[in-house]
């Protein structure tokens, strides 16, 4: 399961705007700098048509990826290694 969380980088580090209330201590995490809120879909290849039509036909999987069920994925790699 992916959770997001919003943050600022100051000094090195990333301070979190929320602190998630499912995520466990040690979790991993990837983090991503953006450098505004807009995101430039034309460098992407990608109009606002485009991003609109892929937004609307994944929409649909949300709720799948987002479901409690999908957390046994978390550490596939380390499961799949141990058995």
């Amino acid at each position: 399961m992916l959770t997001r969380v919003e943050g600022v980088y100051r000094n090195g580090r990333v301070e979190l705007v929320e602190n998630p209330s499912d995520v466990l201590e040690g979790t991993r995490v990837v983090v991503t700098f953006l450098k505004s809120d807009d995101i430039d879909l034309a460098s992407q290849g990608i109009d606002r048509e485009q991003a609109e039509l892929l937004r609307a036909s994944l929409a649909n999987f949300s709720d799948d990826w987002n479901s409690p069920e999908m957390s046994i994925y978390d550490d596939y790699d380390t499961v799949k290694v141990n058995h």
